[in-house]
Protein backbone atom coordinates (compact mmCIF):
# COMPACT_ATOMS: atom_id res chain seq x y z
CA UNK A 1 0.00 0.00 0.00
CA UNK A 2 1.13 3.54 -0.70
CA UNK A 3 1.12 6.28 1.95
CA UNK A 4 -2.37 7.40 0.91
CA UNK A 5 -3.81 3.89 1.31
CA UNK A 6 -4.09 3.03 -2.39
CA UNK A 7 -2.46 -0.16 -3.66
CA UNK A 8 0.99 0.43 -5.13
CA UNK A 9 1.30 0.12 -8.89
CA UNK A 10 3.77 -2.65 -9.67
CA UNK A 11 4.77 -3.66 -13.19
CA UNK A 12 7.50 -5.76 -14.73
CA UNK A 13 10.40 -4.12 -16.54
CA UNK A 14 8.89 -5.37 -19.80
CA UNK A 15 5.59 -3.64 -19.00
CA UNK A 16 7.35 -0.35 -18.12
CA UNK A 17 9.46 -0.57 -21.30
CA UNK A 18 6.31 -0.99 -23.37
CA UNK A 19 4.64 2.03 -21.75
CA UNK A 20 7.54 4.51 -21.52
CA UNK A 21 10.02 6.05 -23.95
CA UNK A 22 13.63 4.91 -23.46
CA UNK A 23 14.49 8.18 -21.70
CA UNK A 24 11.41 8.07 -19.45
CA UNK A 25 12.34 4.49 -18.50
CA UNK A 26 15.98 5.40 -17.81
CA UNK A 27 14.98 8.31 -15.58
CA UNK A 28 12.03 6.84 -13.70
CA UNK A 29 12.83 3.13 -13.43
CA UNK A 30 16.66 3.23 -13.44
CA UNK A 31 17.04 6.38 -11.30
CA UNK A 32 18.62 8.36 -14.11
CA UNK A 33 19.02 12.11 -14.46
CA UNK A 34 18.45 14.05 -17.66
CA UNK A 35 21.01 16.68 -18.60
CA UNK A 36 20.07 20.18 -17.40
CA UNK A 37 18.19 22.42 -19.84
CA UNK A 38 17.30 19.43 -22.09
CA UNK A 39 14.18 17.83 -20.62
CA UNK A 40 10.58 18.88 -21.00
CA UNK A 41 9.02 21.58 -18.81
CA UNK A 42 12.20 23.14 -17.38
CA UNK A 43 11.23 26.52 -18.88
CA UNK A 44 7.45 26.09 -19.11
CA UNK A 45 5.20 28.61 -17.40
CA UNK A 46 1.83 27.18 -18.47
CA UNK A 47 -0.86 26.82 -15.81
CA UNK A 48 -1.96 23.33 -14.87
CA UNK A 49 -0.98 20.12 -13.12
CA UNK A 50 2.15 17.99 -13.43
CA UNK A 51 1.51 14.25 -13.15
CA UNK A 52 3.71 11.17 -12.88
CA UNK A 53 4.56 9.89 -16.37
CA UNK A 54 4.35 6.30 -15.12
CA UNK A 55 1.04 6.22 -13.24
CA UNK A 56 -0.64 9.61 -13.83
CA UNK A 57 -0.71 10.48 -10.11
CA UNK A 58 -0.89 14.24 -9.46
CA UNK A 59 2.46 15.55 -8.21
CA UNK A 60 2.87 19.34 -8.56
CA UNK A 61 0.66 22.32 -9.37
CA UNK A 62 2.11 24.90 -11.75
CA UNK A 63 1.60 27.67 -9.18
CA UNK A 64 4.31 26.04 -7.04
CA UNK A 65 6.80 26.00 -9.96
CA UNK A 66 9.65 28.50 -9.98
CA UNK A 67 12.79 29.20 -12.01
CA UNK A 68 15.66 27.86 -9.92
CA UNK A 69 18.13 28.45 -12.77
CA UNK A 70 19.27 24.82 -12.52
CA UNK A 71 17.83 23.52 -15.82
CA UNK A 72 15.21 21.22 -14.32
CA UNK A 73 11.58 21.91 -13.42
CA UNK A 74 11.57 23.06 -9.78
CA UNK A 75 8.68 23.32 -7.33
CA UNK A 76 8.44 24.47 -3.72
CA UNK A 77 5.89 21.82 -2.68
CA UNK A 78 4.03 18.76 -3.99
CA UNK A 79 0.23 18.60 -4.35
CA UNK A 80 0.18 16.77 -0.99
CA UNK A 81 2.78 15.27 1.35
CA UNK A 82 1.48 11.82 0.39
CA UNK A 83 2.19 12.34 -3.33
CA UNK A 84 5.91 11.75 -2.93
CA UNK A 85 8.16 9.59 -0.76
CA UNK A 86 11.67 10.65 0.29
CA UNK A 87 14.69 8.34 0.42
CA UNK A 88 18.28 8.88 1.50
CA UNK A 89 20.52 8.83 -1.59
CA UNK A 90 24.28 8.39 -1.15
CA UNK A 91 25.10 7.78 -4.82
CA UNK A 92 27.88 9.64 -6.66
CA UNK A 93 29.74 10.42 -3.42
CA UNK A 94 26.98 12.77 -2.19
CA UNK A 95 24.26 12.62 0.42
CA UNK A 96 20.95 13.84 -0.99
CA UNK A 97 17.25 13.24 -0.57
CA UNK A 98 15.75 11.38 -3.53
CA UNK A 99 12.04 11.71 -4.15
CA UNK A 100 9.83 9.12 -5.81
CA UNK A 101 6.19 8.90 -6.74
CA UNK A 102 4.43 7.26 -3.81
CA UNK A 103 2.01 5.41 -6.08
CA UNK A 104 4.46 3.67 -8.43
CA UNK A 105 7.95 4.30 -6.99
CA UNK A 106 9.10 6.23 -10.09
CA UNK A 107 12.30 8.19 -9.50
CA UNK A 108 11.39 11.87 -9.90
CA UNK A 109 14.48 13.75 -8.74
CA UNK A 110 15.76 15.24 -5.49
CA UNK A 111 14.68 17.81 -2.91
CA UNK A 112 17.03 20.47 -1.57
CA UNK A 113 16.69 23.01 1.28
CA UNK A 114 17.43 26.05 -0.92
CA UNK A 115 13.98 26.90 -2.29
CA UNK A 116 11.79 29.97 -1.92
CA UNK A 117 9.16 30.70 0.74
CA UNK A 118 6.85 29.45 1.97
CA UNK A 119 8.58 26.04 2.28
CA UNK A 120 12.24 26.83 1.63
CA UNK A 121 12.40 23.63 -0.42
CA UNK A 122 13.36 23.01 -4.04
CA UNK A 123 11.92 19.85 -5.55
CA UNK A 124 14.25 19.45 -8.53
CA UNK A 125 12.43 17.12 -10.92
CA UNK A 126 13.39 15.39 -14.15
CA UNK A 127 11.02 16.61 -16.86
CA UNK A 128 10.92 13.12 -18.37
CA UNK A 129 9.27 11.91 -15.15
CA UNK A 130 6.30 14.22 -15.73
CA UNK A 131 3.24 14.67 -17.90
CA UNK A 132 1.54 18.06 -17.99
CA UNK A 133 -2.21 18.63 -17.86
CA UNK A 134 -3.10 22.19 -18.87
CA UNK A 135 -5.62 24.07 -16.73
CA UNK A 136 -9.14 24.39 -18.10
Amino acid sequence: MSADGRPKIVKTDAEWLEQLTPEQYRVTRQHGTERPFTGPYWDSDEKGLYRCVCCDSPLFYSDTKFDAGCGWPSYFEPVSPEAITAYRDTSHGMTRTEIRCTQCDAHLGHVFPDGPPPTGLRFCINGHALNFEAAG
